[in-house]
């Protein structure tokens, strides 16, 4: 009888394997209808191997989101590296975009439902780390401008939050419009904003209109 010549993997091998495995499996069905059982098979191994691996379920999908929201913040942190301000945000949302458009799978694991436990979900859990892990940058940008720091991260959030949005109504739309486009369009967006940004915005006073007045007159 001829003897297997498949080399075992080694510990780290196997790990990585399993949250490759993993991740297209959560891509796909979503945390809920993903199961041990159904991510051992297609590795090729048993559950208890994945088990021993990650725990449970839910520690899993958290290990495979943290290599995504790695991989992200990569891509972004690559993008606003250089240039002036202005290419810099452009860069960030073209980085953003550019993981969105080649890494289907990992968009989808990162925005679909997680577990219950975890706290967050979706969209929340992206804008949330994004801005965590790039404040800095943000918070240095700020002071170069000479506006507050301590005001960075609502803006941080703000602007990630629309990317973030858009890339998922991008990829759920089937692309209709090109990366580039809408990079460019939504970079404009976000920099026109931060342009004109005055230091310390005042409330917008609102005029009742004159038939709101007259309403408001009749009925006292």
């Amino acid at each position: 009888m001829a003897r297997s010549t498949r080399r075992r993997l080694s510990r780290v091998e196997r790990r990585l394997q399993l949250l490759g495995v993993a991740r297209a499996i959560f891509a796909s069905r979503g945390f809920e209808a993903a199961s041990i059982e159904k991510i051992a098979q297609h590795a090729g191994v048993t559950k208890p191997v994945v088990y021993e691996h990650f725990g449970s379920k839910e520690g899993l999908h958290a290990a495979v989101v943290e290599r995504e929201m790695e991989e992200l913040v990569a891509h972004v942190v690559a993008g606003m590296s250089h240039g002036s301000a202005r290419q810099r945000w452009e860069g960030a949302v073209a980085a953003f975009l550019g993981y969105v458009d080649t890494e289907p799978a990992g968009f989808a694991v990162l925005t679909r439902g997680a577990p219950f436990a975890t706290g967050r979900r979706g969209l929340t859990r992206v804008i949330d780390d994004l801005a965590e892990r790039i404040g800095d940058t943000f918070t240095q940008e700020f002071r170069r401008a000479g506006y507050p720091p301590r005001l960075a991260p609502i803006y941080a959030n703000a602007l990630l939050g629309s990317v973030t949005q858009v890339g998922q109504w991008w990829a759920e739309g089937g692309k209709v419009l090109s990366r580039d486009h809408v990079a460019r369009h939504l970079a404009a967006l976000g920099w026109m904003g931060l342009r004109h940004l005055p230091r310390s915005p005042a409330r917008v006073a609102v005029t009742p209109s004159a038939g709101a007045g007259a309403r408001s007159a009749r009925s006292s």
